[in-house]
């Protein structure tokens, strides 16, 4: 465990022991080890990303962009931005790339600021059906400053109605059209979204945090042809540091950039757009566009394997890294099966199901995804274990059949470590 006690050699200013930190860490680190991770929107860093984030660079203010910084000495930091441009354009093939954001939600509220005006409307995925905050929650900036409308999927098998899109868009006459979800297990139709963007005269935006990293190991389609902007991050799918990450046209690059710095940004964190630069190189090898695809051939077979407890998959199964099923056939909400499940060391979460009548809070669904247990090294043998564990843990409340559903948890925890904890810098792409 690296702990917090090394003396610095600072004249007047020494590193003094810090022991309730050094506990906290330590805390994480075995909660880590036995529990097993099924939240979507979390993956396992690697050695050399944590050892980046807690390089020299994480004190080096460097406001603005490379060659045009507002502080001195930033050369190493504009070649670190630079290099991570180079490489997300390369990986993406994109013909602008802006790596700045501290976050997915960020780089949405920077296409908002390159493309729109408040009161502007804007057409994006609802809420209940797997929209994600920035596409118009009212306790969001997008629904706050903007006049958001909500499209659905279908009550008959829960794919984006795109008939009801193109309808809504030519009655509505949006500014921006946001593709994109949260809780949408599906490869989404790109071209299609263009097309409606097109015929509406609307900027597309392409909210995909979710699921880029797949796009860029050629598991599904890519936004990147058909959107003017796309929003995505640097850990989830790509295993790299929490971060956001921007692709634009060139057109709209110089907006997308203003927009990020000094509208809504500072200083970009220099630390983070090494970690993202590395990040962004290890997704261009082989060894990455094999883990995307065992992610999704994991999601797929840990979807079958719940639609067969009863656990009724949204969509009919998954596309992506992402698994949403229905939980009302254990007469549970979504919260409970998730408050039920961690006590039992899996970690999920809840969502909605569409066209339910339930508030937030009862909502029946669970939303579950691949990427940490990949990572782990765990195939798709160990999805059909988690399955049975996943509905044992909801279904055995208390006393033994509660601490069986622990232990076995514990030992697929034990028998996958996954990656260490300690910051190397040397650590394999293929980590």
């Amino acid at each position: 465990m690296a702990t917090l006690t090394e003396e610095s050699t600072t004249a007047g200013l020494a590193d003094a022991p810090d022991p309730d930190l050094d506990v906290l860490v330590a805390t994480e680190e075995d909660r880590r080890a036995r529990q097993v991770n099924l939240l979507a929107g979390e993956n396992d860093a690697s050695p050399r990303v944590l050892a980046l984030l807690g390089s020299v660079f994480a004190d080096k203010y460097a406001e603005g962009y490379p060659e045009r910084r507002h502080h001195t000495g930033c050369g190493p930091a504009d070649s670190v931005e630079s290099l991570a441009v180079a490489r997300a354009e390369a990986l993406f093939g994109a013909q602008h790339a802006n790596v700045q954001p501290y976050s997915g939600s960020i780089a949405v509220l920077a296409a908002a600021a390159a493309l729109l005006r408040p009161g502007d409307a804007v057409l994006a995925m609802s809420l209940a059906h797997g929209g994600h905050l920035t596409h118009g929650s009212s306790a969001n900036f997008s629904g706050k400053w903007f006049s958001v409308s909500g499209y659905g999927v279908s009550e008959r098998d829960g794919l984006i109605d795109l008939d009801q899109v193109r309808d809504q868009a030519r009655a509505l006459r949006p500014k921006v059209i946001v593709a994109g979800a949260i809780s949408y297990p599906r490869a989404i139709d790109w071209e299609a979204f263009r097309s409606v963007a097109d015929e509406v005269g609307a900027y597309l935006v392409a909210d995909a945090a979710q699921t880029l990293g797949l796009s860029a190991a050629g598991v599904i389609p890519s936004p990147v042809p058909y959107a003017d902007i796309v929003c995505g991050v640097t850990h989830k799918v790509l295993g790299g540091p929490r971060g956001g990450l921007i692709l634009s046209t060139r057109e709209l690059a110089e907006r997308v950039d203003r927009a990020v710095f000094p509208f809504i940004q500072g200083g970009p964190m220099v630390n983070q757009m090494a970690a993202k630069a590395y990040t962004l190189g290890r997704a261009a090898t082989p060894a990455f566009a094999q883990y995307a695809q065992q992610t999704v051939r994991n999601a797929q077979r840990l979807a079958a394997a719940l639609d067969g407890h009863g656990l009724r998959p949204l969509t009919g199964g998954t596309d992506t890294h992402l698994v949403t099923v229905d939980a009302r056939s254990l007469g549970l909400t979504g919260r409970e099966v998730e408050r039920r499940c961690e006590e039992a060391g899996l970690l999920l979460g809840h969502c909605a199901v569409p066209y339910e009548e339930a508030p937030p809070a009862a909502a029946s669904g669970l939303r579950m995804g691949t990427l940490s247990v990949t990572t782990r090294g765990m195939g798709e043998p160990e999805m059909s274990g988690i399955a049975g564990l996943v509905h044992a843990a909801a279904t055995g409340a208390t006393g033994p059949a509660r601490e069986s559903v622990t232990e076995g948890v514990r030992a697929l925890a034990e028998r996958f470590p996954g990656l260490s904890t300690k910051p190397q810098c040397g650590d394999s792409a293929s980590g």
